[in-house]
């Protein structure tokens, strides 16, 4: 069993930064790839960013390309997500995810065994 906890959601303004992390429980995070998505309101939820079980690959939706960063550190079992120059249209829930030793990264939500509860990222025009 896996337990993912996001934090650092929170309202900015457009232009703005937040940076999101993903605390894993358990042992097998090292096994791990993970990924980060989003859920905008009256909309499906779509892919953001993952990440191998090494940190030596990374894969982005083509919306955040150049804007966001996907990082991880196995010795504190955390992901990151840094958002860059934010504008609304990024607003949403956003979801960190494991597969679980599974160490390849993927883009498909139904590859991912494991979610965390949610952290709301609100950016204001």
């Amino acid at each position: 069993q896996v337990q993912l906890v996001e934090s650092g959601g929170g309202l900015v303004q457009t232009g703005g930064s937040l940076r999101l992390s993903c605390a894993a429980s358990g042992r097998t995070f090292t096994a791990s790839a993970m990924g980060w998505f989003r859920q905008a309101p009256g909309k499906e939820r779509e892919f953001v960013a993952a990440i191998s079980w090494s940190g030596l690959n990374t894969y982005y939706a083509d919306s955040v390309k150049g804007r966001f960063t996907i990082s991880r550190d196995n010795a504190k079992n955390t992901v990151y997500l840094q958002m860059n120059s934010l504008s609304p249209e990024d607003t949403a829930v956003y979801y960190c995810a494991a597969r679980h030793l599974r160490p390849i990264a993927a883009d498909s939500d139904g590859d991912y065994d494991y979610w965390g509860q949610g952290t709301q990222v609100t950016v204001s025009s």
